[in-house]
C-alpha cells in the first residue's frame, strides 16, 4: 500500500508541474491587470504656461531651436571613448593640482595633500545640441550645449598634525554652453593651431562635499554661497568675451608672417664694374629682393655702355622680419641675346638699420655671397652705393594678455579695429583672395583671379575643373598715399588649358571701395560677383600705414 501511494504521488507531481506551468504562462501572457492603465498624453499645444515652463529645461536644444543639430553620433563617440577620456582628463587634473597642493605643505600645520581616488565615474557628459557658426575667418566655431550628471569618485586626503581628513566630491552636475573655436585653420594635421573656449552664459554647477563622512553643503546658507562664488569666479575668467586659448600646434610651424614695415631702397650709383662687352664696357642694371620672399625682384633701368652707372631710382619692399631678413643686391650686364651675366652680388642685413633713419651704405660686390675665403671671390668687382630706410607700420590696437601657464586667457578681439588709423602717407595694401563659390563658365571652369589696383595687375594661380576654387593667395600693392577715392577691381576668369580660339572667359567681377579699408584697417567679406548668376568671392583686405 505504501508503494502505491508513493507511485501515485510521483505521477501526480510529474503531471501537475507541467500543467501548472502551462496555466501560469497562459495567465501571465493573456491576462490583463485591472491596475494597469494607459498613460495620459497631452500635446504641447494644449499645455498651460506653467506646465510648459516646467518642461522647457528638459527639452533638448535641437528641438527648441533650428540652429542646433541633433548629435547622437557624437554622444555615442563620447560614450565609447569615456573610459579613455576619463584616464586622460584625470592625468591632467593630477598633474595640474599636485603642484598647487605642494604650495600648502607646511602651512596651517598641513603635512600632506594627495589624491586617494581620482575618477570621473562611468557616466559621460551628454551634448544636447550643437550649433556650428559660419564666419569669414579661417576658423571653425561650434556652440555645444553640454549636460553632465556624473558619479565621480574624487577623494583628497589631507594630513593635518598627523590627523587624516578625507574630502570627497559627490553628486556632481554641470550644465554649460561653451563656444569652441578652432583657429586658425592650417594645412598641418590636425588642421587647426589653437582651441579657444568661452562660456556664452554662466554655468550651472552643483555638487556635494563630504568631510569626515558628512556633507558640509547641507549647512544652511553655505550651499548657495559656494555655488554663487564658483559661478562668479568661472564667469570672470571665461564668460564671453573672455576666453581660454589652448595651443595645439607649435606657432613656429604654422605662423604666417604678415608684413610689418616697408624698406625704402634708393639705388644711387655703382663704380668700377666688370667689363663684359667687346668694347670694354657693360650694360648694367640692378635687381633687389628680400630673403624669404617669393615676390618678383625689383629691377632698375639698364644703363648702356658704362662701368660707372648712376640710377638714383627708388624702390619699396615689404618687410616681414627685420631681425632676420636680408636685402639681396645683384648687378647684371644686360645682353640682347642669351642670358644676362652677373657682374656682382652682395647682401645687407636689415637688423643693422635703425627704424625711420636713412642710412647710406657702400657695398663691395662679390662673385658669390656664400663663399668669402676663395681667392676669386676677392677679385675687385666694383662697388654700389645705396640709401636704405626701414619704416615700420603703425601698430594696431589689438592686444592680448600674457600667457596663463600652458594656456592663455584673453579678451575677445572680434570686430575690434584701430580707431585712429592715419589717412596720410604711404602704405601697403594687402589683398588675400581666399576662394570662390558657384563660379561657372559656359565653355570651361578653370578659374583664376586678376586683381587691378592703380593700373598694377596681379594674377593668382589657376585651379582646374572646379566651380568652387580655393586660392588662399596674398597680393601686395605699395601705394604712395591712401586710396580714399579709388576702387580695386577683382575679376574671376577661366582659361582653356588647350590651344583654341576664345580661350579666356569672364566668370564675374567685383569693384571694392578702398576707402572702407583705409578707415577700418581690415575688411573680410564675401562679395557677389557681377555678371555671374550665383558666383561669390571671399576677399580679405588690409591697409598698413607707415
Amino acid at each position: 500500500m505504501g508503494f502505491l501511494t508513493s507511485l501515485l504521488g510521483i505521477l501526480g507531481f510529474g503531471i501537475g508541474l507541467p500543467f501548472g506551468l502551462l496555466i501560469g504562462f497562459y495567465f501571465f501572457i493573456y491576462a490583463e491587470s485591472e491596475d494597469v492603465k494607459d498613460p495620459e498624453t497631452t500635446p504641447l499645444s494644449e499645455l498651460d504656461t506653467a506646465a510648459l515652463e516646467n518642461l522647457m529645461p528638459e527639452i533638448p536644444l535641437w528641438m527648441k531651436s533650428p540652429d542646433y543639430d541633433r548629435v547622437d553620433w557624437l554622444n555615442k563617440f563620447i560614450s565609447d571613448m569615456w573610459p579613455f577620456l576619463d584616464k586622460a582628463i584625470c592625468r591632467i587634473i593630477r598633474s595640474t593640482a599636485e603642484p598647487m597642493f605642494a604650495e600648502y605643505i607646511g602651512k596651517f600645520k598641513i603635512e600632506s595633500i594627495k589624491f586617494k581616488n581620482l575618477s570621473l565615474g562611468n557616466l559621460p557628459p551628454t551634448v544636447h545640441g550643437l550649433k556650428v557658426c559660419e564666419t569669414n575667418e579661417r576658423e571653425l566655431v561650434m556652440e555645444p550645449a553640454i549636460r553632465w550628471a556624473g558619479n565621480p569618485n574624487i577623494i583628497v586626503e589631507v594630513t593635518i598634525s598627523s590627523l587624516q581628513v578625507t574630502i570627497q566630491l559627490v553628486d556632481l552636475q554641470v550644465f554649460a554652453a561653451p563656444r569652441v573655436t578652432l583657429k586658425p585653420l592650417v594645412p598641418t594635421i590636425p588642421c587647426f593651431a589653437n582651441i579657444v573656449v568661452s562660456l556664452m552664459e554662466k554655468p550651472y554647477i552643483d555638487f556635494g562635499v563630504n568631510i569626515l563622512g558628512g556633507d558640509i553643503m547641507s549647512i544652511p546658507g553655505l550651499y548657495r554661497y559656494v555655488q554663487e562664488t564658483i559661478k562668479k569666479e568661472v564667469a570672470s575668467l571665461y564668460l564671453w568675451p573672455k576666453s581660454i586659448e589652448i595651443p595645439i600646434l607649435d606657432a613656429s610651424t604654422v605662423a604666417i608672417k604678415k608684413p610689418v614695415g616697408i624698406l625704402h631702397v634708393k639705388v644711387i650709383r655703382a663704380t668700377k664694374l666688370l667689363k663684359k662687352d667687346l668694347l670694354g664696357l657693360s650694360d648694367p642694371y640692378v635687381k633687389l629682393r628680400l630673403t624669404g620672399e617669393k615676390l618678383p625682384a625689383k629691377k632698375t633701368t639698364v644703363k648702356k655702355k658704362t662701368l660707372n652707372p648712376e640710377w638714383n631710382e627708388d624702390f619699396k619692399l615689404s618687410v616681414k622680419d627685420p631681425q632676420s631678413q636680408m636685402l639681396h643686391i645683384n648687378v647684371y650686364d644686360w645682353d640682347k641675346v642669351g642670358s644676362h651675366d652677373r657682374l656682382g652680388t652682395q647682401v645687407f642685413p636689415l637688423k643693422l638699420l635703425t627704424p625711420n633713419e636713412p642710412k647710406e651704405v657702400t657695398l663691395n660686390l662679390l662673385k658669390d655671397t656664400s663663399i668669402t675665403d676663395i681667392p676669386h671671390n676677392k677679385k675687385q668687382r666694383g662697388t654700389i652705393l645705396l640709401e636704405l630706410t626701414y619704416a615700420p607700420f603703425r601698430e594696431d590696437s589689438d592686444v592680448s594678455s600674457g600667457p596663463l601657464d600652458n594656456f592663455s586667457r584673453k579678451d575677445s578681439v572680434i570686430n575690434r579695429q584701430p580707431s585712429n588709423i592715419s589717412q596720410r602717407g604711404a602704405g601697403l595694401l594687402l589683398v588675400t583672395v581666399q576662394g570662390a563659390h558657384d563660379v561657372e563658365g559656359s565653355r570651361h571652369n578653370n578659374p583664376y583671379v586678376l586683381i587691378i589696383c592703380r593700373g598694377e595687375q596681379k594674377k593668382s594661380k589657376m585651379i582646374k575643373k572646379t566651380r568652387n576654387p580655393i586660392w588662399n593667395e596674398e597680393f601686395q600693392f605699395l601705394l604712395e598715399e591712401p586710396p580714399l577715392q579709388e576702387k580695386i577691381h577683382i575679376q574671376v576668369l577661366s582659361k582653356r588649358t588647350s590651344i583654341s580660339f576664345r580661350s579666356k572667359e569672364s566668370l564675374g567681377h567685383v569693384d571694392i571701395n578702398l576707402a572702407d579699408v583705409v578707415h577700418n584697417g581690415r575688411i573680410n567679406q564675401k562679395y557677389h560677383l557681377i555678371d555671374s548668376k550665383n558666383g561669390v568671392i571671399h576677399v580679405e583686405l588690409r591697409w598698413k600705414t607707415i
